[in-house]
């Protein structure tokens, strides 16, 4: 520091306030203070702000002493294994903004495999090294979709950790009741007391870990305090009873459908129209079967529709919406309902005993086909029905891609998770076998990984069809991301034949040779990195 020119003209008592704005104004449009004729003002201005900082941290107080943390719960899990923390480690740096997230070259994505060596680790059972934590914190606050995972694998370090960082908090509001300890369930006094005491979080927790282990036990928990609940704490409240749904809840749902809030009302009858021995899913039945009807009189046997003509009130207590969506017939919107929320069993019943494939197979009179089965798709969905999904998803190969009944992409998806997954790996690989992959990357989304070997074979057949047509290799982009995640690594053997820059056809798109093999590369690379991961985190054999 200059002290000649601090003493002669930036005398301790200037405003740091002061200091600041001749900064940001620069030196050329504001004078520092007590910067006199021919001396250096950018030099003045910063021996001042030396000075400054001096006299402002000579003056500070001393504080008490902040009490020290208590110690970090002990975490019981083995450590991993040191080639398995090495590859965490490189997994953490390779982060977007770190340098090495991006997708050039035949170079796997590190970031994009980190959720699947999660998913390893936490199957192991191993603890994250403490070093780690910090990065694997960071990484989980930029993704959402790492979070459990993460959270996991961190184990109880991490939640010490979140309480002394605000930018880590997310991991406190990710965990029910943000880590705490639940009670005992052989201490009820204390059970009661958090219940009507704790945070909202921690009812939640509490409330969800006692309908896992006693569902009776939770409802009755609930009903002690539910008049003098806040609507959405009701809705949240009544959302725990999803686990463990039985018979046993019909009374108290039922009387939820009378609740004031709308909200609860809907989700009350959500959740009885799972039931099917319900009385709400024999009151839907009645109405939905009074809609519907085959009639025999013509040559060939044709549902007809009648839809309801009004939303009555003891619709709207059932959970019927009465408002339809913009640009959507109010009739059709009530008879979606209602037959969403009947029990499929009442259908082979209600149509001459037909099994749900002939049922599906029938003719909809005056276009309400589209209306039905989107309906009966809704129900497989919620009421879990293998056999409906079937018959509504159809054979994979037929001429229409989405079946008799399915009427989207996202419909196909979701009656796809109805299926057990070898069933569904299979349906998948049938339809790329038909339509291609153009359609089926949503399709692929809902099935195991690793993916089960037919599906597997299909999608490289498929991808080499596609590069030897010279399609458009962008096209593909997201299923060969998926593949990366989601084929068996053993498929590598079988994927270095597609490594070699192609012949292009005359029709190919300008450079599609060498981008289809450097994306079979990274595909290669990938799956064989995945092997290496596998064994990292594989514990020897004992000898």
């Amino acid at each position: 520091m200059n002290t000649t020119s601090v003493s002669a003209g930036a005398p301790a008592g200037d405003s740091w306030e002061d200091l600041v704005t001749v900064a940001l104004l620069g030196t050329e449009r504001r004078t520092p203070p007590g910067c006199g004729p021919g001396q250096d003002a950018p030099m003045v201005l910063l021996d001042a702000a030396a000075v400054e900082t001096l006299r402002r941290r000579a003056g500070v107080r001393p504080t008490r002493a902040a009490t020290r943390p208590e110690r970090t719960a002990p975490d019981p899990r083995p450590p991993l294994p040191p080639a398995a923390a090495h590859r965490l480690t490189l997994l953490l740096t390779d982060r977007p903004g770190t340098g090495g997230g991006g997708r050039r070259g035949a170079a796997p994505d590190l970031m994009e495999l980190l959720p699947q060596w999660l998913a390893l680790a936490n199957a192991r059972g191993f603890a994250a090294p403490p070093q780690a934590l910090p990065a694997l914190l960071d990484a989980a606050r930029g993704r959402t979709d790492l979070r459990p995972a993460a959270l996991t694998f961190a184990g109880p370090r991490a939640l010490w950790l979140a309480r002394l960082n605000p930018d880590w908090r997310f991991a406190l509001r990710s965990i029910p009741g943000g880590g705490t300890a639940l009670p005992d369930p052989t201490e009820p006094e204390h059970i009661q007391q958090l219940w009507q005491e704790g945070l909202f979080a921690e009812r939640v927790a509490l409330l969800t870990a006692i309908r896992t282990r006693q569902p009776a036990a939770a409802r009755e928990l609930l009903a002690t305090t539910w008049a003098t609940e806040r609507a959405e704490d009701r809705l949240m409240f009544l959302d725990s009873l999803r686990s463990k749904l039985g018979a046993a809840d019909e009374p108290f749902l039922e009387r939820a459908l009378a609740d004031r809030s709308r909200n609860v009302r809907a989700t009350a009858a959500e959740l009885l129209s799972a039931l099917p021995e319900s009385a709400l899913a024999a009151r839907m039945a009645a109405r939905a079967g009074s809609c519907v009807a085959v009639d025999r009189t013509r040559g060939t046997p044709t549902i007809v529709v009648e839809a309801p003509h009004e939303c009555d009130p003891s619709m709207e207590r059932d959970g019927v919406v009465p408002k339809a969506p913009a640009g959507r017939g109010e009739r059709s919107w009530w008879l979606g309902q209602l037959v969403e929320a009947t029990p499929l069993a009442t259908w082979p019943r209600r149509l001459g005993g037909r099994t749900p494939e002939d049922i599906v197979a029938l003719p909809v009179a005056d276009d309400w086909q589209g209306e039905l089965h989107a309906a009966w798709c809704r129900a497989a969905v919620r009421q879990r029905d293998p056999g409906w999904s079937r018959a509504l998803l159809g054979a994979p190969s037929a001429p229409e891609a989405g079946g008799p009944g399915a009427v989207s992409l996202a419909e196909r998806s979701k009656l796809l998770a109805t299926l057990g997954s070898a069933e569904r790996a299979e349906w998948v690989a049938g339809f790329i076998g038909t339509h291609g992959l153009s359609e089926a990357f949503q399709l692929l989304g809902v099935c195991a990984v690793p993916w089960a070997g037919p599906l597997g074979r299909a999608v490289v057949d498929a991808l080499n069809i596609a590069r030897d047509a010279g399609s458009y290799p962008w096209s593909f982009s997201g299923v060969m991301g998926l593949a990366e995640r989601c084929l068996d690594p053993a498929e590598a053997v079988r994927l270095e034949a597609l490594t070699g820059v192609p012949d292009e056809p005359e029709h190919a798109a300008p450079g599609a040779g060498g981008y289809w093999s450097e994306a079979f590369q990274r595909l290669v690379t990938t799956l064989r990195l995945r092997a290496t991961m596998t064994r990292e985190l594989t514990p020897p054999t004992p000898t």
